[in-house]
């Protein structure tokens, strides 16, 4: 038996065994058998009854179970409890390796490496590392201050906001148009919303299963983990010019995977993170953005951020083929204007499932074609900072006697150049 049909048996005997209960909650001209109450309970014990016979169960029984009880949507909810950030550059790790003095702390002076470096890892600005440094426990999705006022201003979607569009945040804020900004007039304009009720604008359950098994919302495969050899592909770019190749990029520094797409509005909302990034290391990381399966087409979950005004050319379908996404993907370097290479996932999502890169997911691959980071799923633990600092401490770590030079000579260019082509061995297209 073969692996994708033993999924598929897998899949089938499972959704059959929920079918009943599915139909039941979703389809409102239906007189269900049971009070509400029951057919919930009746989805808690099956789910239940799953993960105590399955326990080395994958991560999709988890979302899928998460889906069927209607656990409340967060880094929580579903496969988000499991497949959580994996690093080798936690605080244990940073404390046991740089803590000289053992007083729980790494200052600028036991680090001993650049300014600049420190300084960005020194998140509370205490003038030291410490284990609040390294916490990184709250959602991506979490609202603050910061994220109101961005949300206000990006009219465009695109992840930068430009002076143009603060300008414009700036007149629509000015009531009256008196030409400067009151008290009042912030207040109003970013007063947070009352909080949602339960349950409100959240999808059907047989929209989230499909989604699910439509591998939109994730990956069904976990991908590699901490210090597994990166798989290979070879990928075409977003433009057609140019195919690379995984392995060739692999040796004379870390390369930075960053899967996304532009359905998925939390990631569109970090693309200005991430080019920041690029810009900051560009000269000791590669970094590259390989584009995946839509997260929220118009014929699966659909979102109301993807349809508001001013965010064009991002609602889509699923696309079909090769070139559909290859187009989608082009479309969307242009509003995100990333200035590192962005390719486009085969239609058979090869890349995105051997990553588990759907919707949204980040890598570090070491010197030695190692995974030394591994983001959380997105959207809610898709977090870049969280990978400049593991990529920082990556940096910071002496490779391995022998590793530069030879994989320069592997990978046929010098420290510090940019990703070349090569040729393929297959078409990445084909399905």
């Amino acid at each position: 038996m073969t692996t994708d049909s033993l999924w598929e048996r897998t899949i089938r005997m499972t959704l059959a065994c929920l079918a009943a209960s599915l139909i039941a909650a979703d389809d409102p001209g239906r007189q269900p058998a049971s009070p509400v109450e029951a057919r919930q309970r009746e989805a808690e014990e099956v789910s239940q009854a799953l993960r105590q016979s399955w326990p080395n169960h994958p991560e999709w029984v988890d979302m899928l179970t998460g889906i069927l009880e209607e656990e409340p949507m967060g880094p929580n909810f579903g496969w988000f409890r499991t497949a959580r950030t994996q690093t080798r550059f936690g605080w244990d790790a940073t404390r046991r390796d740089d803590d000289r003095d053992g007083d729980g702390r790494v200052t600028r002076q036991e680090w001993g490496a650049g300014d600049a470096d420190f300084s960005r890892l020194d998140r509370d600005r205490d003038g030291a590392l410490t284990a609040p440094d390294f916490d990184f426990s709250g959602s991506a999705l979490a609202p603050s201050p910061g994220s109101i006022l961005f949300a206000h201003a990006d009219r465009d979607g695109n992840g930068k906001v430009t002076p143009e569009e603060f300008e414009a945040l700036f007149r629509a804020t000015d009531s009256g148009g008196q030409g400067f900004l009151s008290l009042s007039d912030l207040q109003e304009a970013f007063d947070p919303s009352p909080a949602p009720r339960s349950g409100s604008g959240r999808p059907s359950k047989a929209t989230l299963v499909r989604s699910l098994f439509r591998r939109e919302i994730g990956s069904l495969e976990p991908g590699p983990m901490l210090d597994d050899r990166a798989p290979d592909f070879t990928l075409r770019s977003s433009d057609g010019k140019a195919e690379m190749t995984l392995s060739k990029l692999i040796g004379p520094r870390p390369v930075v995977l960053v899967f996304g797409s532009s359905t998925c509005g939390p990631f569109r909302s970090q693309t200005g993170n991430i080019e920041k990034l690029y810009r900051r290391y560009k000269d000791r990381a590669t970094f590259v953005m390989i584009y995946v399966r839509e997260a929220h087409p118009t014929n699966g979950w659909r979102t109301s951020d993807n349809d508001r005004p001013g965010v064009v050319g991002v609602a889509t379908h699923q696309p079909r083929t090769y070139e559909e996404r290859a187009g989608v993907a082009r479309s969307c370097a242009r509003m995100m204007d990333l200035a590192f290479p962005m390719l486009v996932d085969t239609i058979d999502d090869r890349a995105g499932n051997l990553y588990s890169g759907m919707p949204g997911r980040l890598y570090i691959i070491d010197r030695e074609g190692k995974v030394a980071f591994k983001s959380g799923r997105g959207p809610y633990l898709f977090k870049p900072a969280e990978l400049e600092q593991s990529l920082i401490l990556l940096l910071h770590k002496k490779p391995a006697a022998g590793v530069d030079a030879a994989a320069a000579t592997h990978a046929g260019e010098p420290t510090g150049a940019s990703p070349r082509a090569v040729r393929p061995d297959s078409n990445p297209g084909a399905n």
